[in-house]
């Protein structure tokens, strides 16, 4: 049970941040004060759940929060 909660945990952190618009892993690892390694995964987990979107430049993409994702967010 503990790694469920501390995958909420990390989640919400992520969330949080991308409450303000979109960003990349960098950027939302050092918001979150989570490792690069640990943001990805849970972006890979929100983004098989629709929550959010990825918009590749390159090597690094742009994440975001999708329509359904503010909808629950913010509901």
């Amino acid at each position: 049970m503990r790694n469920v909660s501390r995958g909420l945990e990390s989640r919400t952190k992520i969330l949080d941040v991308m409450e303000k618009g979109k960003t990349n892993v960098q950027d939302i690892s050092e918001k979150a004060g989570l490792g690069t390694a640990c943001v990805s995964y849970h972006l890979r987990l929100l983004l098989k759940q629709r929550v959010l979107t990825v918009s590749k430049s390159g090597r690094a993409g742009k994440w975001a929060l999708t329509k359904y994702g503010q909808e629950k967010l913010f509901s």
